[in-house]
């Protein structure tokens, strides 16, 4: 039976050819994804051990002051230690030569230059020129002076978070420092200079410890201990590198889940092709499975037999998906590469676990999928090689299937509108509701595939006559094969659907919070997400054509021990940059020292205009506050809004996000250059028009979307595979008869016109099922969310399901190719005598 089973692989190559493909996808997705990820993480902790590796202990301060001198010199003189090395850093955006900010913000970051008595910095390796000595001079990491252009010698424009300013470039370096590595850029100052801009004079963020030749760490680290103040703390450098490596990993664990869910999901959708195949081969040998039966074959043996042709398409597959999944990871780390973000030098990782799970999915997704199928064969009686007729599913095994699809269904369905009722904690509930509904609808769709051809049959016969009538009549011929045809497509279809609907929705929700609560034509941020010096704030104030220009600078206070975040404002200004209705009272009383407060704040609180409320600072001062207004909540403030001077004695530094600026006449190419000139042409501060404004808010949701539309693309080719696979089997089972049609006249043409056909209504078929059912889940889970979206009202993005269609139309078509081909060529003669 074994030699039967691997015969009948061989001789069955071609149709067993779509079903290594998915099955391989799947595969190169989980192994891909697996060796991706251990790479990563192998490299980054190999890095990291290498940037601790001559660190015995790391001290760093936990509050804003820093450590101070007096503390260095301490540690310096403590037992078993050589050499103390402070540390300052924060934020620089290194400007290229048409003033544009290289590197992508957030990790573009400025830090100190620390020589130790050979006037080296053991961190740094230059390949040019040397440390900046004195201040005005820089040194850059390689990468980002090689985007610059930049030489020794040349000026470099770096913006801190105050102004920007010029500075002679010393020289440059090799790192792998790890905001280099995540595609930003490293600039390098003296320490006088970054503790200046960073910190205080004479204080260090964090200290590198290094330990006498013969001292522990563990010895070391006591020491460094006892003479550390408040508001330090200290731990080996080993503890550091184990505790990076650990976030690492866990950082790398949220990729790794969301890939391996994609490749669940293709591998789920790759069930159904596998299942189709192996019930279409069963089919089609129903003859051949007989005749083992009648020569003594058991029940079991030739279950066996189709399961052993399962596993070799199964180890078959793994084995080229295997391969295909590591090119995958090294290609995945290259792409990283070219997006600017540096992956740490590495050897590719291939773990015994990573090569176990990739075949263990393979084999056994495999032999699950043809389990239904090898069962059905060793059912069929050995009487049946005497008949040409297969053996067609009962009446009652039908209705058994339909009624199980249905309750199946229902419950789902039951599940998801429980589930959208009980708002944000029926998320769980919706998820099984979602999946019982799935299942239940893929058991229901050959029923289901009646109707729908039915209606669509007139409109087949009116455009392409005979040919229409036909390709109906087949798709009907098997409801079983056409369902678990379209089932592909519309799990692919409820997903695409499903995102699609919640993202357009969430999209035009946040557009609209945009543009109902922000009259501002321009806002102003830090490209790093840092917070403006307030500097920037009185530049932006004088310059020419603005009307109006009110910081929103955010802070907390306390209010019988209850924290209340608060924006600091510019009256009269705040009103002309954003839309605030007052309710009570004027918010023209923030001018005179009172507060203003969202209706939902006061009322939970049970504030009223007149009250006094006793308010206290961070600082902790105290102070009692009238409130003069309150005003409908706004998206974009935070619920108490204060003057920015009545809060500004009691902020060290001012925690300012954004600017808010109304221009005269409304926004213009002028008023735009204008804000930029008054900012000194700072590449690492942002000035956003309107529309920008609006990209911003939604803009991560698009991204979002993209993403995952490339994810699921794969699973919509395993599904296009299906439909090649089942028209490809269709018209070699079908071979006499279509012989018989082209004999009596349907002529290759209209033979292929038939075949495409009954792919197109196939695919749409599977679409509608899609779109109608990722459109429900996407309104349940909008129910879920909406209580915290302002401004949340289901979207249907017509146009976007309409291209859904379309696109399903089209891979009919295109999947149509090959089998309508293959028909169109058959033989007439050779085809009638077929079996």
């Amino acid at each position: 039976m074994l030699r039967t089973a691997l015969r009948t692989v061989l001789a069955h190559k071609a149709r067993l050819l779509m079903t290594v493909l998915a099955v391989m996808l799947g595969v190169a997705f989980v192994s891909g994804t697996l060796v991706f990820t251990d790479t990563l993480g192998r490299a980054f902790q190999n890095q990291t051990s290498k940037s601790y590796k001559d660190v015995s202990v790391a001290v760093s301060s936990t509050d804003d002051t820093g450590i101070d001198t007096r503390t260095v010199e301490k540690i310096e003189a403590a037992g078993g230690v050589t050499t103390v090395t402070g540390r300052v850093d924060g934020f620089a955006g290194v400007a290229d030569k048409d003033g544009k900010l290289i590197g992508n913000g957030w990790s573009n970051t400025g830090a100190n230059f620390a020589p130790d008595k050979n006037g080296k910095d053991p961190s740094y390796d230059f390949t040019d020129g040397g440390g900046p000595a004195k201040g005005g001079q820089i040194a850059l990491d390689k990468a980002t002076a090689d985007k610059g252009e930049y030489h020794v010698g040349d000026r470099v424009r770096v913006a801190t978070n105050g102004p920007v300013k010029e500075y002679a470039l010393s020289g440059i370096f090799d790192t792998e420092d790890g905001a280099v590595s995540a595609g930003g850029s490293l600039v390098l100052f003296d320490t006088d200079t970054a503790q200046r801009l960073y910190l205080t004079p004479g204080h260090f963020k964090d200290l590198t410890v290094v330990a006498a030749p013969g001292a522990s760490d563990t010895r070391v680290l006591s020491e460094v201990k006892a003479v550390l103040p408040d508001g330090a703390d200290a731990q080996t450098g080993t503890q550091l590198a184990d505790d990076q490596a650990a976030d690492i990993k866990s950082g790398l664990s949220g990729l790794n889940t969301m890939l391996l869910a994609f490749a669940g999901i293709a591998l789920f959708v790759g069930i159904f092709l596998i299942s189709n195949t192996f019930t279409m081969l069963v089919a089609q040998r129903t003859k051949e499975l007989a005749l083992l039966r009648a020569v003594g074959a058991s029940r079991k043996q030739v279950k066996r037999s189709v399961l052993a042709e399962a596993g070799v398409v199964g180890v078959v597959a793994s084995v080229i998906g295997f391969g295909l999944g590591v090119a995958m990871a090294v290609g995945l780390r290259g792409a990283m590469g070219a997006t600017g973000a540096k992956v740490p030098a590495g050897p590719l990782v291939v773990s015994p676990y990573s090569v176990l799970a990739a075949f263990g999915v393979g084999v056994l997704i495999t032999l699950l999928a043809a389990w239904l199928p090898a069962r059905r064969a060793a059912k069929i009686p050995p009487v049946a090689a005497m008949s040409s007729v297969h053996g067609v599913a009962t009446t009652k095994s039908l209705v058994v299937r339909n009624s199980f699809g249905a309750v199946l269904t229902l419950l789902g369905g039951a599940a998801v509108m429980a589930g959208a009722a009980a708002g944000s904690d029926g998320r769980a509930l919706i998820g099984l509701g979602a999946f019982l509904t799935l299942i239940g609808i893929i058991v229901l769709i050959p029923l289901l595939s009646r109707p729908f051809i039915a209606l669509v049959r007139p409109f087949l016969r009116r455009v392409s006559g005979v040919s229409g009538k036909l390709a109906s009549q087949n798709a009907v011929r098997n409801p079983r094969r056409t369902g678990a045809t379209a089932s592909a497509l519309a799990i692919g279809l409820t997903l695409v659907t499903g995102l699609t609907v919640l993202g357009v929705t969430l999209g035009q929700a946040v557009d609209k919070m945009t543009t109902d609560n922000i009259s501002a034509d321009y806002m102003v941020t830090m490209a790093s997400g840092d917070a403006l010096d307030s500097s920037a704030v009185t530049a932006l104030r004088k310059a020419p054509g603005i009307e109006a220009v009110s910081p929103q600078q955010a802070a907390d206070v306390s209010v019988k021990g209850k924290d209340h975040s608060v924006s600091g404002v510019t009256p009269g200004d705040i009103t002309k940059v954003f839309n605030l209705t007052s309710v009570n009272g004027s918010l023209d009383t923030l001018g005179d020292g009172q507060i203003a407060v969202a209706t939902k704040t006061a009322k939970s609180n049970g504030w009223k205009v007149g009250d006094i409320v006793p308010v206290r600072y961070d600082d902790g001062a105290s102070a009692r506050l009238k409130v003069g207004a309150t005003f409908k909540n706004n998206e974009f403030l935070s619920p108490l809004l204060m003057s920015g001077e009545l809060l500004a004695p009691h902020e060290k530094t001012p925690d300012i996000r954004e600017v808010w600026i109304k221009s005269e006449g409304g926004a213009s190419a002028a008023h735009e250059q204008a804000l930029v000139d008054a900012l000194g042409d700072n590449p690492a501060i942002s000035v956003m028009d309107r529309q920008d404004i609006r990209n911003s808010f939604g803009g991560l949701i698009n991204t979002a979307l993209n993403i995952m539309y490339g994810l699921l693309a794969m699973a919509l080719l395993i599904a296009v595979l299906g439909v090649i696979n089942t028209l490809a089997m269709s018209v070699f089972e079908r071979q006499q008869e279509i012989g018989m049609l082209r004999a009596i006249g349907l002529d290759r043409r209209r033979t292929k016109r038939m075949i495409r056909l009954e792919a197109v209504v196939i695919s749409v078929f599977g679409a509608v099922v899609g779109v109608a059912l990722g459109t429900f889940l996407a309104w349940a889970i909008g129910q879920t969310i909406k209580s915290s979206v302002p401004g949340y009202a289901l979207v249907l993005p017509w146009d976007r399901i309409g291209i859904f269609l379309v696109l399903a139309a089209l891979v009919g078509v295109l999947a149509a190719m090959w089998p309508a081909r293959s028909a169109a060529r058959l033989n007439i003669l050779t085809a009638i005598k077929a079996e």
